[in-house]
Parts: C-alpha cells; sequence; structure tokens
C-alpha cells in the first residue's frame, strides 16, 4: 500500500491556491480540468516532495473544486492536515500578514494551527526540535476552533 494524496473540496480556487501556494508554500504539480464534469482537480505538494510527487504522484493534496456552487462545511470532522515547516515562527508570520488567523499560536515553539479558506483545519510542527518561546506567540490565546 502507498499513500497517494488527500482530497478537499474547495469552494473559491484563487483563495484556496492564495492560501495553500503563496502562504503556505505548496507548490502545483498538476491540473485536471473536466468541462463534461465540470470540475477541476488541482494536485499540490510541499516543496521538499516536488521531485517525488512528479515522479511518484505521492505524496499530494488534491483540491477539487466543482465549479458549480456547492456549500461545504464539517471542515473540522475531517480532522486536519499536517505540515513540517523548518520556522514555525515565520511560516505563522507569512500566514498572519496575509489575512490568516492563527486559531492556536505556536506558544510552545514546535505546533500551531491555522484554518483553510474552507475550513480545513492545518497543523504546523516545527522540524527538529521546538524552538525558544518567543513574543508575540508566546501570549496570544487561542482564536476559534482548531
Amino acid at each position: 500500500m502507498k499513500y497517494l494524496h488527500t482530497m478537499v473540496r474547495v469552494k473559491d480556487l484563487p483563495q484556496s491556491m492564495h492560501f495553500y501556494c503563496d502562504l503556505l508554500g505548496l507548490k502545483e504539480i498538476r491540473r485536471y480540468e473536466s468541462e463534461k464534469g465540470r470540475f477541476s482537480l488541482i494536485y499540490l505538494a510541499a516543496a521538499q516532495d516536488v521531485e517525488t510527487a512528479q515522479s511518484a504522484e505521492a505524496p499530494m493534496i488534491e483540491l477539487t473544486y466543482n465549479w458549480d456552487p456547492e456549500e461545504y462545511d464539517g471542515g473540522r470532522n475531517f480532522g486536519h492536515l499536517a505540515f513540517l515547516v523548518d520556522d514555525i515562527y515565520a511560516s505563522c508570520q507569512t500566514l498572519q500578514d496575509g489575512g490568516v488567523c492563527i486559531n492556536r499560536p505556536p506558544r510552545d515553539g514546535h505546533m500551531a494551527f491555522v484554518r483553510s479558506p474552507d475550513n480545513i483545519s492545518i497543523e504546523l510542527l516545527q522540524r527538529g526540535e521546538a524552538l525558544a518561546p518567543q513574543e508575540p506567540w508566546l501570549s496570544m490565546p487561542n482564536t476559534g476552533e482548531w
């Protein structure tokens, strides 16, 4: 058995691409458009997984965008996507500067949670040892659900 991808439905493709690619740093690997089915599939990979994703088609996230409007809820019961980051504080700052709420700040220098535009919970984990606690993250309270 081999893990391939996780599919996440998105309502606003440009907004989701901005979140996943511009702010989170994922790279688009391939895209499939179906006129007949009226949907787009966009496959993304973390920067360090791009080569593997291109050759083995894994590991990736599949964004599914249905061209006809639909309402999706229950993002929390999905669980979460998790990404290892080189600097959790810099990653959270980039997201926050991009207008993303840091739901669970990295007070411990190790873990943080944010939400995608489609309410999918995203866990960020510090690569290696936890960074020393620092402000403003140390004093920042949790916001909403994560």
